[in-house]
């Protein structure tokens, strides 16, 4: 009977204790929670945002242009591919290279950064291959390496499909014009187009580049040139279309940098090698007195194997890389060196007023820095004749120059 009681009060000890956990955990607890929440939810406007993580404002750092500049080229893809750039940039540090020249829209028309800029992104040109190109433009800032954002303007693929409108057409003005090689072009002389590469520009500015180069900056010269026509410049002279884009990239770019106190912005033009010494726009509306006057640097793009046979009485120029080099930027000089600005003043002399004209020297020919070639075609290109273009461009007076390869494959041993 006594164990049968003792066994009853510890069963009903046991249920007391039960019912007071349940009560605790599923009526006090839950409700002095709630209370507590109720409480710090009221009044956390303030406790909240002090305590959420700030957003991270990137500023960018800029490199001062090197004198003289000494660079290579890199494509998107191989800026893509990290231990490829790594090379590259062991050969800068081993070598007198300081500048590098990169991709970040090719003939493809595809920007391949991440923008921010809502009007960029509207157009869906991103196909982001350098995800991280701030990061390792930040990285070359470090070793004081001067670079060099590469845009391939009027040759686009992909706007062209975005925007036909805006494109050159084959004669009849029905079908979209291509070249040879089966790219489309947009015409020079559409403004809405010129817009877009202005904020191209200034988005790669915000991530650090210190200078835009712009390339196929001409009129189209290979393909049906019998079977084309273009919409929106038709009615005025090519050279105009080309020298009026210039001058509104110098309006809309080169202000960028001088407000803030920051290095400002450079801004480059790639020119057919021709330009130096023929005597008219060779119908792509590119003459080198009309890119003086626009842009910090212009480079004439002096390979020596795209010059036709018996340039200068060279069979094959290319198997002549110091001669077609040195005449070329010799003629590039001379043509830089007369373009003088004459103004006229009103001096007394002798008690006679009378109107005095000066000569100021423009100095256009420090804008000069050729783009040299560093790739087998015509003939086999070592260190000889690699360095034998170098030469040729301290012999013309010139003390900068780039290297080009589409392989980005650099001969070193041609390097300081």
């Amino acid at each position: 009977m006594r164990a049968i009681l003792a066994k009853n009060r510890q069963a009903v000890l046991l249920s007391v204790v039960l019912l007071f956990f349940l009560v605790f955990f599923f009526i006090l607890l839950p409700k002095a929670l709630s209370d507590h929440y109720v409480f710090s939810l009221e009044n956390s406007t303030s406790s909240l945002s002090a305590i959420a993580p700030e957003k991270i404002i990137f500023t960018p750092s800029y490199v001062s242009t090197p004198k003289p500049v000494k660079g290579i080229y890199l494509t998107s893809w191989t800026a893509s591919n990290v231990k490829l750039r790594n090379d590259l940039v062991k050969l800068i540090d081993d070598t007198e290279i300081n500048a590098i020249v990169i991709d970040i829209k090719d003939y493809s028309g595809k920007i391949v950064f991440p923008v921010e800029n809502a009007a960029l992104k509207q157009y869906g040109s991103e196909d982001i291959r350098n995800p991280d190109l701030r990061e390792f433009i930040e990285s070359l800032h470090k070793k004081s390496i001067y670079v060099i954002a590469r845009i391939a303007v009027f040759q686009d693929a992909y706007f062209v499909k975005f925007r036909p409108d805006l494109a050159v057409k084959n004669l009849a003005g029905e079908a979209v014009w291509k070249d040879y090689k089966g790219i489309s072009w947009i015409d020079p002389g559409s403004r809405e187009y010129w817009d877009y590469i202005v904020l191209l520009s200034k988005e790669a500015r915000k991530i650090g580049f210190d200078e835009i180069n712009f390339d196929y900056i001409r009129f189209p010269s290979d393909g049906n040139m019998q079977d084309i026509s273009y919409p929106w410049s038709s009615t005025t002279p090519k050279t105009l279309v080309m020298k009026s884009f210039f001058a509104y990239l110098r309006d809309s770019l080169i202000p960028l940098g001088d407000a803030s106190g920051e290095e400002r912005l450079k801004i480059s033009a790639d020119l057919f090698g021709m330009t130096t010494s023929a005597k008219d726009d060779m119908g792509i509306g590119q003459l080198l007195e009309n890119t003086f006057p626009y842009f910090d640097y212009v480079s004439p793009m002096v390979y020596p194997s795209h010059y036709s046979s018996n340039f200068q009485g060279f069979q094959n120029p290319a198997k002549y890389p110091y001669e077609v080099v040195h005449f070329s930027m010799m003629s590039a000089v001379d043509r830089a060196s007369k373009m003088n600005m004459v103004t006229t003043t009103t001096e007394i002399i002798n008690d006679t007023t009378t109107k005095v004209s000066h000569i100021e020297d423009l100095n256009y020919k420090e804008k000069l820095r050729p783009w040299l070639q560093d790739f087998n075609l015509g003939a086999d290109y070592g260190s000889a004749e690699v360095r034998a273009e170098i030469k040729a461009t301290y012999d013309a007076g010139l003390d900068s120059w780039m290297l080009w390869s589409a392989s980005n494959k650099y001969t070193s041993d041609a390097l300081e």
